[in-house]
């Protein structure tokens, strides 16, 4: 098993994601939570990640104290490793529950930040399309009416004979 936790690797997402220490993250998530709530939400994730990983450093101690090298479980020790065991692997799935939310989170911001970088390209493209759907008035012709040349007017000088 690697060194690197679920907590570990959340805060390494975040950090990359809004591009500060996850220390002055947290004050902004808590002082200005209407500015950045996907912010928020992000932080709000990674504590109940912080939970989920001290069960897990705590499941994993007890395991490794209950199945110690040299050491013979007694009968009633049987019941406490299977019991740590299961509780192990619950906390472990709640951590990567919770580090697929936090990217998920950082996904939807990735995917707002760039909706937002075009909003005038974004208005010219549903303007055509408008344009294109709009409903003609009576008499309006069904095509658009054909370009105008360019040139010299020619004058009317009536019938030849």
């Amino acid at each position: 098993m690697s060194d690197t936790t679920a907590l570990n690797q959340a805060d390494a997402m975040i950090e990359k994601a809004w591009g500060r220490p996850i220390g002055a993250l947290e004050t902004l998530a808590v002082r200005r939570p209407v500015e950045d709530p996907l912010l928020r939400s992000a932080m709000h994730i990674r504590s109940s990640l912080v939970v989920s990983n001290n069960a897990v450093a705590v499941h994993q101690d007890r395991l490794h104290a209950l199945t110690r090298s040299g050491h013979v479980p007694a009968f009633y020790d049987l019941d406490r490793i299977t019991s740590s065991a299961v509780a192990l692997r619950v906390a472990q799935a709640e951590s990567r529950t919770a580090l697929q939310a936090i990217s998920h989170v950082i996904e939807a911001r990735e995917a707002s930040v760039t909706a937002d970088r075009a909003p005038a390209l974004r208005l010219a493209q549903a303007a055509v399309a408008r344009s294109a759907h709009a409903p003609r008035a009576p008499g309006q012709p069904d095509q658009p009416a054909p370009s105008a040349t360019v040139g010299p007017t020619v004058a009317a000088t009536g019938p030849r004979r």
